[in-house]
């Protein structure tokens, strides 16, 4: 099977949690794989979030220094097989199973996420950005990708309880890209295009914001 049948496979299969209808593309890769930057002679961690059948683990690895590593969290099973069998004898690569805020996470310079966070509810995405950017170095970079000209079509076709799930969810990751974002680039040579979003630990506020009472 094709990394590509299994991709459309689990996508017909638990599309809530697969996300995207294909493979990234080249292009995209590259994107998301922007900030894994080459350090001779310093060891870099670098994580990857939902690497699907690994088209982005592919461009990560080429980039890798001796002294690097790369960790995997892959939760759907099919694609962690994958995953488990082209890496079984790098031991420059590691996986993990499971859902990646269930992790024991270990801090990274570079973290690529491949998650659909449009397809989570509210807490979750939530739970799995605070995740990620606390595992974050000083001076880390988070880098996810969202499709492009999507929103509009979902509200569309989508009303009632689950508009209400999908603006909360929005709301969550707005909040994360006002807070943390430095860079968008979009990436139209993708199917659907899409949008990459580089994001780094933003410093705490000096004080406490102040909270106006109500009027």
């Amino acid at each position: 099977m094709t990394d590509v049948t299994l991709f459309l496979k689990e996508f017909a299969r638990a599309r809530r949690d697969t996300g995207a209808i294909a493979p990234s593309s080249p292009r995209l890769a590259r994107a998301l794989t922007r900030y894994v930057i080459p350090s001779p002679g310093h060891p870099r961690a670098v994580l990857e979030v939902g690497p699907g059948t690994g088209a982005v683990t592919r461009h990560i690895r080429a980039v890798l220094g001796p002294l690097d590593s790369l960790e995997l969290v892959e939760a759907n099973p099919r694609f962690a097989a994958l995953l488990g069998r082209a890496y079984a004898a790098d031991p420059q690569v590691r996986l993990r199973t499971g859902p990646v805020q269930e992790q024991r996470l270990a801090s990274y310079d570079t973290i690529v996420c491949g998650l659909p966070f449009a397809n989570f509810d509210a807490a979750t995405a939530d739970d799995i950005l605070r995740c990620l950017i606390g595992a974050l170095r000083p001076g880390g970079t988070l880098s996810f990708f969202a499709y492009s000209g999507l929103r509009p079509l979902r509200r569309a076709v989508v009303s009632g309880a689950g508009l209400r799930r999908e603006l909360r969810t929005q709301a969550v990751v707005q909040r994360a890209l006002a807070r943390h974002r430095f860079r968008t680039e979009a990436v139209l040579c993708n199917l659907p295009p899409a949008r990459v979003h580089h994001l780094a630990p933003a410093a705490p506020p000096a004080r406490a914001e102040r909270i106006p009472a109500p009027a």
